[in-house]
């Protein structure tokens, strides 16, 4: 480990030069400068927020971080949340400002991941949000399709959304709710948005959870929903060269290519600019009928898992 080379708001910055990925060229110090950059564009997303991170520890493979550490500093914010799945208290970082950003930064902490819900309303998404995953290969191309689609069936409901690259291959569409909305509501809403998006073109987007059921479609993923995170805008993805989830126009979607738009290019794209505040609308209600439609439609993760089960019986029955 080497020494402090650096300090930034009182947080020491260590190794500053060390390659993030293997064979890359992009550097610690391309993160930290980079989330120093875009910290007033990031930090509106993340704070008040439970926030798990993907860190990159030098000779190992990139993991999700959602408890804190024991050593880290007594001045980063946190809450504790229960994990059902593990039957634990969970202690999650709040990153409401540039010091803690500076922190994780300085853990190698690559990826940002907010729940939809801030610590305050944890029932009460701020956003609904449908994931757009293509299949397998470069079809990015086929992704804009299915946003546009998405974005028919929320224009036929009466709503409007905002979109950004997922810094990978997807999309991401993000509708702004009104406080009142329930996390039930939202898992519902979401549900039949989906569904609706898929009626429209099935040839081309897909409901399916099942990989193998999707027949080289458009997952259009409703599962995004109550304790569920998303990355944030503007946040880096462990990919190479560092790409960053970024707002895009929608007409603005054929022309963009989401490899381009990385910790080295983004700050200059942004300049004093924040188009993911500008894009988004206000805070929307929900149509009671399409909450309503959205409840008689089954969770994507549950209906999947019977199915497994279902299938590997048959397998088992077969053999």
């Amino acid at each position: 480990m080497g020494g402090t080379e650096e300090t930034r708001d009182g947080v020491g910055l260590t190794n500053l030069d060390q390659p993030l990925l293997a064979g890359g060229d992009v550097t610690k110090r391309d993160l930290v400068d980079y989330l120093d950059a875009v910290r007033e564009r990031i930090l509106p997303g993340l704070a008040d927020r439970p926030l798990s991170v993907v860190r990159l520890l030098r000779g190992q493979g990139p993991f999700m971080q959602k408890n804190l550490p024991r050593y880290t500093p007594q001045w980063v914010r946190r809450t504790d949340v229960w994990a059902e799945a593990s039957h634990r208290q969970v202690s999650y970082a709040l990153c409401d400002d540039r010091r803690t950003l500076l922190w994780f930064a300085n853990q190698r902490a690559v990826e940002y991941h907010p729940t939809l819900s801030t610590v305050a309303r944890p029932e009460h998404p701020t956003h609904l949000v449908l994931d757009l995953d293509p299949p397998e290969g470069e079809a990015f191309g086929l992704v804009v399709g299915a946003a546009a689609l998405v974005r028919r069936a929320l224009a036929d409901t009466g709503l409007a959304g905002a979109v950004k690259t997922s810094g990978s291959k997807g999309l991401h569409v993000f509708v702004p709710l009104v406080a009142a909305t329930t996390a039930e509501e939202a898992a519902a809403a979401t549900r039949a948005l989906a569904v609706h998006a898929e009626r429209l073109d099935p040839a081309l987007a897909t409901t399916a959870f099942i990989r193998e059921d999707r027949g080289g479609r458009v997952f259009v993923d409703a599962t995004r929903a109550h304790g569920a995170t998303v990355v944030a805008a503007y946040s880096p993805r462990v990919r190479p060269g560092l790409p960053v989830s970024f707002p895009v126009a929608w007409d603005d979607l054929d022309a963009v290519t989401p490899a381009d738009l990385t910790v080295r290019t983004v700050p200059k794209l942004l300049a004093d600019r924040d188009p993911w505040a500008a894009a988004m609308p206000a805070p929307q209600r929900l149509p009671a009928d399409l909450v309503a439609e959205g409840r008689t439609i089954p969770v994507a993760r549950v209906q999947a898992m019977h199915e497994g089960k279902r299938r590997a019986r048959a397998r088992r029955a077969a053999d």
